[in-house]
């Protein structure tokens, strides 16, 4: 498959360039600075610098495109609109250049779905009232714009991120949280991720992960 991902410089993007090349398919990594990618661009890894908030610029790395990826997400947990904003301007290019099929990672901080009341009552409030109340702003919001939108989408919902190596040992719930997933691997969540690619079964679905 011909795949688009944005934010391929990111912990979770390089997973996503790296074990999408390793799979055989043909990527085009859009990135602010190629300079940045773990992985040299060659004969399968395209690099297009474009700019998220410049739906215009991203054109060159969407036309032909099989299917989306983003893993852009904030640094740090201060005020951000990234999510939001890039998926924004995803959407709007895709409905431009053609591409119907997005995948976008959120997090599962987005909702109490399938949580434990421990999880539902307490811990949740807190890290929304607290040191996630940005984040989680933010994720809830590019969610909106992505279930608004007219593509055929996937929102993962992982818990918090690790570096760990990939496991091939992970759990998935659809439109549900899972209990007691509390964390999972970027390589892990890449993995998943490019499994289910091509699954019908996940077009219009939230879908939690987690070791």
């Amino acid at each position: 498959m011909r795949l688009t991902i944005f934010g391929a410089s990111g912990g979770t993007g390089t997973c996503l360039v790296e074990q999408a090349l390793a799979a055989g398919h043909e990527v085009t990594a859009v990135v602010r600075d190629p300079a940045r990618l773990a992985v040299p661009p060659g004969e399968h890894l395209h690099a297009v610098t474009a700019a998220v908030l410049d739906p215009d610029s991203m054109a060159p790395a969407l036309t032909g495109a099989d299917a989306v990826l983003t893993a852009i997400g904030p640094h740090g947990t201060g005020p951000t609109t990234i999510i939001y904003d890039s998926v924004t301007n995803i959407i709007t290019a895709m409905d431009k250049a053609g591409p119907k099929r997005l995948m976008m990672v959120s997090g599962s901080i987005t909702t109490d779905a399938g949580e434990s009341p421990y999880m539902r009552y307490l811990i949740k409030p807190v890290a929304r009232r607290t040191f996630l109340r940005h984040v989680c702003a933010d994720m809830r919001r590019g969610e909106d714009a992505v279930r608004a939108s007219d593509l055929d989408w996937t929102i993962m919902r992982p818990p918090g991120l690790t570096s760990k190596p990939a496991s091939g040992r992970y759990r998935t719930a659809v439109d549900t949280n899972l209990p007691h997933g509390f964390t999972i691997a970027r390589a892990d969540l890449a993995a998943c991720m490019l499994t289910l690619i091509s699954d019908p079964a996940t077009v219009h679905k939230h879908v939690a992960i987690a070791n």
